[in-house]
């Protein structure tokens, strides 16, 4: 068989897609592939899966972000109303320094809000359960867990997964662990972190953050006046080796720390920092840690996420040499490879960002439409392919023939 689609990574970026490819054409047959035992394993997983509006004065990635904010929540709503808590989010400054510039922010907004406590109360902010928006999301298509894909394979216009999956269409959603595509400009940060989740019988309102997050709380069943609560999340960017971090990234179904940069020791402390961060909000009672989850988010070097067709650095160079010094080359015009396209550098907005991105990037896929400048990997490549290090890796792999 050969199908149409073939995602890889079943976190919020690949279920969205499917869940977006579907809706475009229901005939279509749709794989999702993830190395994992179910859907939201890795990052997505981890995440607090928070939806909260971005601050400050405009600028491109805010518009982006509160885009995607009024687009995902709209969509959550409408297909998993029953995964969604919408009890709004009170924003903290940080402290006082932060304080004068969060409160000059608030004309800047683009959310209704109302001044309350020590900070800024929206009604949008919410949380949704991970888990279950994945598995609504991807229902419809067929999937392969605990399956590692070691390498990926194009020929006669098919992509071959491990010389035995086959499709015509190949998306990767693989988020920190960019190690099947050898692109250099394709730059993903791995920044590492740790959640909890804690029971107490404080019962807490509504969703707030400040140097942390803690979400509104959920009624335990069967234990009077006790609620679960979920505290995140830390960041972390250790210092090792390529090789080293794909290994790390390739550890599937991952929650218990290992003998890797995230260590037990570092597990703890980050437990405890984010107890210490909890509490400078709000004084929980009868606090009881029930869950621990780590995971890498992906982040690019400009924060702006990476959506639609790869530029293939070989074939462009050879057509474009003068790129290199400068001269600008419309981005129409550069080789991409046929048929892959990726969806990456969501960081820790992934829930807010995924669907809208999913949703430009099928149209993308399906009916052509271009998508915005600022997400896709073009304006990555033109930067990259100016610097020192990139001419030392031309030179070095024999780019230009």
């Amino acid at each position: 068989m050969i199908y149409d689609y073939v995602i890889v990574g079943a976190g919020i970026a690949g279920c969205s897609v499917a869940h977006f490819l579907h809706e475009k054409d229901h005939s279509k047959s749709i794989l999702l592939i993830d190395r994992n035992s179910d859907v939201a394993i890795g990052a997505s997983g981890t995440a607090g899966a928070f939806l909260s509006p971005l601050l400050g004065k405009d600028n491109k990635f805010k518009t982006l972000v509160n885009k995607s904010l009024k687009f995902s929540t709209a969509f959550y709503k409408k297909i998993a109303n029953e995964f969604v808590i919408n009890k709004g989010v009170l924003r903290i400054p940080k402290n006082e320094e932060d304080k004068e510039k969060f409160y000059s922010y608030m004309e800047f907004n683009d959310f209704e809000y109302e001044l309350k406590e020590q900070g800024a109360f929206f009604p949008i902010g919410s949380k949704v359960s991970s888990y279950d928006i994945c598995k609504v999301l991807s229902k419809k298509s067929d999937k392969k867990f605990n399956y590692e894909v070691e390498h990926i394979n194009f020929e006669e216009g098919i992509w071959a997964i491990n010389d035995e999956i086959k499709t015509k269409n190949l998306v990767l959603t693989t988020g920190a662990d960019v190690s099947l595509i050898e692109e250099y400009y394709f730059n993903i940060r791995a920044v590492w972190g740790q959640r909890i989740d804690v029971k107490t019988s404080t019962c807490i309102p509504f969703n707030y953050h400040k140097e942390c997050s803690i979400s509104v709380s959920q009624k335990i069943k069967d234990e009077e006046g006790l609620y679960l609560t979920t505290i995140g999340a830390t960041h972390h960017r250790f210092n090792c080796d390529k090789e080293v971090c794909n290994y790390c990234l390739k550890i599937p179904n991952m929650n218990n720390c290992s003998s890797f940069g995230y260590t037990k020791e570092v597990n703890n402390s980050d437990t405890v920092k984010l107890l210490d961060l909890a509490s400078d909000i709000m004084d929980l009672k009868d606090v009881e840690i029930l869950n621990t989850k780590i995971g890498a988010r992906a982040s690019s070097v400009d924060y702006f996420p990476m959506v639609g067709k790869l530029i293939n650095t070989k074939k462009t160079l050879n057509k474009f040499p003068y790129i290199m010094h400068g001269t600008n080359v419309q981005k129409e015009r550069f080789e991409c490879y046929d048929n892959l396209f990726v969806l990456n550098g969501v960081s820790g907005r992934g829930f807010v960002l995924s669907p809208y991105l999913a949703s430009q990037l099928v149209d993308f896929m399906v009916e052509e439409k271009e998508l915005e400048d600022e997400i896709t990997v073009h304006r990555l490549f033109v930067k990259w392919v100016r610097t020192k290090k990139a001419k030392e890796i031309i030179t070095k792999k024999g780019y230009l023939n």
